[in-house]
């Protein structure tokens, strides 16, 4: 069954490269007007051209995830298409063990991976409250149920998500609006590109389909959880690592 989402208006943070592009692209092709966000106007540009070349619908447009006024702008430069779907997937990693870490590397991971989570999605609800219908997918990580050593700050971030989207979800789902997770495992990205063969290597051990997956394995699970297949799933966290954790 071809997913069609035409008519929907898709935020989608973090999207200037790796899994953000990634669902950027397939919401596009999918129908959805596409609003993706980096943290540079030339990220933005960047995004746009993208979205062009690929007859996708859409724009891109600056935002630093970690400040409440560049939200608080963002909505309002983009307040003739109020979105139906929230993805929120922009993230940062501040990587070190737990005894070298310094609070602005604490504070920061959460700020950037949490907090801009509860003001995006905040900022968005009135709109879908009022149309009695939304979809927020939130991005979170393997490593919010299993942990990882040297990632305190960004397991703790990717944990609560999970938490907040189920929180959320008993909320709003009176309103029509779901809210669930998606969960990656080890996924091709510009960060995971910079893995040694040793790493990589001792990586896929773990993975019993034993390859690394691609973004538009995480894009595919956030179209099918934006779309109306997805109707009465709310709460829930998807995992898509290839068997890597198994809940």
């Amino acid at each position: 069954m071809k997913i069609d989402l035409t008519g929907e208006i898709a935020l989608v943070t973090g999207a200037s490269r790796g899994i953000g592009q990634g669902i950027a692209l397939e919401l596009g092709q999918a129908g959805a007007y596409i609003i993706g966000t980096a943290t540079t106007d030339e990220g933005a540009n960047n995004i746009k051209q993208f979205l062009t070349k690929h007859n996708i619908t859409g724009e891109g447009q600056q935002l630093n995830v970690m400040e409440a006024d560049s939200i608080t702008n963002l909505i309002a430069n983009i307040a003739k298409h109020n979105p139906s779907i929230l993805v929120n997937n922009a993230a940062i990693t501040r990587d070190t063990l737990l005894m070298r870490m310094s609070e602005q590397e604490w504070d920061e991971v959460i700020n950037a991976n949490l907090t801009s989570i509860y003001r995006l999605s905040k900022a968005c609800l009135r709109a879908m409250m009022k149309a009695r219908h939304g979809r927020i997918i939130n991005i979170s990580s393997i490593v919010g149920l299993t942990g990882n050593a040297g990632q305190t700050n960004y397991s703790a971030t990717k944990a609560g998500i999970i938490a907040f989207s189920k929180s959320l979800a008993r909320e709003v789902g009176s309103r029509n609006i779901t809210v669930n997770t998606v969960a990656p495992g080890f996924i091709e990205t510009d960060m995971t590109n910079g893995f040694s063969e040793d790493q990589r290597a001792v990586t896929l051990q773990h993975i019993p389909l034993k390859r690394a997956g691609l973004p538009n394995d995480v894009a595919n699970a956030v179209v099918f959880l934006a779309s109306n297949l997805a109707n009465y799933i709310t709460g829930e966290t998807l995992h898509i690592n290839g068997g890597m954790y198994m809940s």
